[in-house]
């Protein structure tokens, strides 16, 4: 089982462009007002909620080494939530550009 803070890791050093991501889903960011993502960064399958066009939470995240996150509306942390302002805007930045 993964961590909220492991895979905020890795929405973090994306976002700081030290980790590359490809977009897995066919939608483009701009083409998902409401719904799900699918990015792929170094073998990190990490499923994204866009809500109003706004990077809302981390859905699922699935490891290379199969270990898996799923989002519980309960838990205390949200992976997206852990990132700073700076780091969640840079974030969106990034994904609108895949």
């Amino acid at each position: 089982m993964l961590t909220a803070q492991e895979v905020y890791q890795v929405l973090r050093d994306f976002a700081m462009a030290s980790r590359p991501m490809q977009r897995v889903t066919n939608e483009h960011w701009n083409g998902i007002y409401y719904g799900l993502m699918t990015v792929d960064v170094e073998g990190w399958m990490v499923t994204l909620f866009i809500d109003c066009g706004d990077l809302d939470y981390c859905d699922s995240c699935l490891s290379p080494d199969g270990r898996r996150y799923d989002f519980n509306a309960k838990d205390t942390f949200d992976t997206v939530g852990l990132l700073s302002h700076d780091e969640h805007c840079q974030l969106e930045e990034m994904l609108r550009q895949i």
